[in-house]
Order: structure tokens, then C-alpha cells, then sequence
């Protein structure tokens, strides 16, 4: 991965649509910071942020609108593949497909962020939807594997 594209990705993971304005795509930077804003004041997102981090994960639980936060990890994700793929570098063939993953296993994780528990110990809508990022890019990661054996035989 070039520097572009990892730089593309830290700004995006920062704020959706940074990057597109860094590269001059001004309609689509501002599309999805005010999108970005728009779900996070709806969500509550910045009070689940404050207090999953300081361990209040059932306060976390209490204050978030899932109805507007299962937006965020499909807007999240696009805008970082379509930050990615706009460095003008050489785009690897199926890489969407870990983006897509991400967003789709992130989403899942939001909706049972309420009920899930490791141990005895609930996650809430911070900790579970990233632990299921992680397996998100590990499946679109394998299944682009996969993908690209089969074309070469």
C-alpha cells in the first residue's frame, strides 16, 4: 500500500470525507462530512464514544439511537474504499471487498451490541461493532484470496 492510500485512510478514519476535500473533490467532501455530522448528532455518537471509553458501557447502551447509528459504518466504510481508491495509484482488483465487509459485519455488530456479552461482560455499541471490523477485513480479506485463486485456475 502506497503512502497515499494509508494517508487517505488515516483522514478518512478521522473524519469521512477529508480526504475528498484534500484531493479537491469538494461536493463529495462536504456530502459526506455533513452526512458524517448528521449521523453522529443523531446517533449520539460522541456521548457513546465519551462514555465507552471511560467504561460506562451500559450508559452507552442507554444513550444511543441505533435507528441512526447502523448509518454510520456503511458511510464510514464507503468513504474511506472511495478515499482509497481515489489515490492515483494502481488499485488492487476485489479490495472493495474488504471495505464492504468491514461495513457489513460493523453493522451487525451495532445491532447486538445490546445484548452481546464476553463473559459476562457487555461490549456495547462501541467495542463489539470494532471487534467485528477486525473480522469483517479478516472475511473480505479471505474471500478476495479465494476470489483471485479461482480466476487464475
Amino acid at each position: 500500500m502506497t503512502k497515499s492510500k494509508v494517508e487517505s485512510i488515516f483522514w478518512s478514519i478521522a473524519m469521512p470525507g477529508l480526504p475528498q476535500l484534500l484531493k479537491g473533490r469538494l461536493l463529495k467532501g462536504i456530502l459526506f462530512i455533513g452526512l458524517a455530522i448528521t449521523i453522529n448528532i443523531q446517533s449520539h455518537l460522541n456521548t457513546i464514544l465519551l462514555l465507552s471509553f471511560q467504561g460506562m458501557v451500559e450508559e452507552a447502551v442507554k444513550q444511543t439511537n441505533y435507528q441512526w447509528l447502523m448509518f454510520y459504518p456503511c458511510l464510514y466504510f464507503f468513504s474511506m474504499w472511495d478515499a482509497y481508491k481515489d489515490a492515483n495509484e494502481e488499485n488492487s482488483p476485489l479490495t472493495f471487498l474488504l471495505f464492504v465487509f468491514s461495513a457489513y459485519f460493523v453493522t451487525v455488530g451495532i445491532m447486538y451490541s445490546s445484548t452481546f456479552t464476553i463473559k459476562g461482560v457487555i461490549l456495547g455499541p462501541l467495542w463489539l461493532p470494532v471487534l467485528c471490523s477486525l473480522i469483517g477485513l479478516l472475511v473480505g480479506l479471505v474471500i478476495k484470496k479465494v476470489i483471485i485463486s479461482i480466476r487464475k485456475n
